[in-house]
């Protein structure tokens, strides 16, 4: 079987330009993301992180280097952002608050309507399409955030921190949730936090950046015989992984 490379990284640098002077966050950055992988990005706080995903979104254009998708030019199109908090709107309903991007981007349809319908039933959300996010608790918010995410039908998910506003037991339930929406959807994902335990937890692959201006100190391939979040964080192999990243980034 083939293996597609959804996203690859050559090389990228990005400055921030003030009054004050120039502000380097990330420099020669290199690194590919399959079709479906799930890579997780940690660093230390103000390292990059963030920069990086807004380049790769489109929001910024990096100043050296080059982003393709699926070995294309970069089309934000093909790419969906999920930040740290939900953003739902209070006034509008669940149905509603997953409709918005299909409205800005005027392709909301009888048939693309039927389909976020049919994703917020999937992923336990269906007795809730008409109720206000108030009524929500914060782990369902998140679904209804990435079904949100989800409907405009990226091809690629950048998500950063998003479970970092849910307590402890919540954020632990609803990783699970989320890494198993976006695997049964086929999404590919680049995921953004500062926990090592959730890196580990979740990602295929983790990318440890170093302080600003970030460049790639290593890059760890996460193999589990348990698949789940939970599962993982219970098999020996978890302090192993845990240890080489705390490592990594105490150097």
């Amino acid at each position: 079987m083939n293996e597609t490379t959804a996203l690859d990284i050559k090389n990228l640098g990005y400055s921030y330009h003030t009054p004050d002077g120039e502000t380097p966050a990330i420099k020669n950055i290199t690194f590919s993301v399959l079709s479906g992988e799930f890579i997780v990005i940690v660093g230390p706080s103000g390292c990059g992180k963030s920069t990086l995903l807004s380049l790769i979104s489109g929001l910024i254009d990096p100043e050296s280097g080059s982003i393709a998708l699926f070995g294309e030019s970069r089309d934000e199109n093909r790419v969906a952002y999920m930040l740290q908090r939900d953003h739902l709107f209070d006034w509008y309903d669940i149905l509603d608050n997953c409709l918005i991007g299909l409205k800005i981007q005027k392709r909301l349809s009888a048939e693309s309507k039927k389909n976020v319908e049919n994703l917020l039933v999937r992923y336990g959300l269906g007795d809730f399409l008409h109720c206000y996010p108030r009524q929500l608790s914060g782990g369902m918010r998140q679904r209804a955030a990435l079904i949100r995410t989800l409907a405009v039908g990226p091809d690629i998910l950048l998500l950063d921190e998003p479970f970092s506003a849910l307590d402890y037991q919540t954020r632990l339930n609803v990783s699970g949730d989320i890494l198993s929406i976006i695997k049964n959807e086929k999404r590919t994902a680049v995921f953004i936090t500062h926990d090592i335990s959730e890196a580990v937890s979740l990602a295929d692959r983790i990318i440890v950046l170093s302080e600003r201006p970030a460049e790639i100190k290593a890059i760890y391939g996460i193999d589990f015989t348990a698949l789940s979040p939970i599962e993982r964080r219970k098999s020996h192999e978890f302090g192993e992984y845990f240890n080489k990243i705390w490592k990594e980034l105490e150097t």
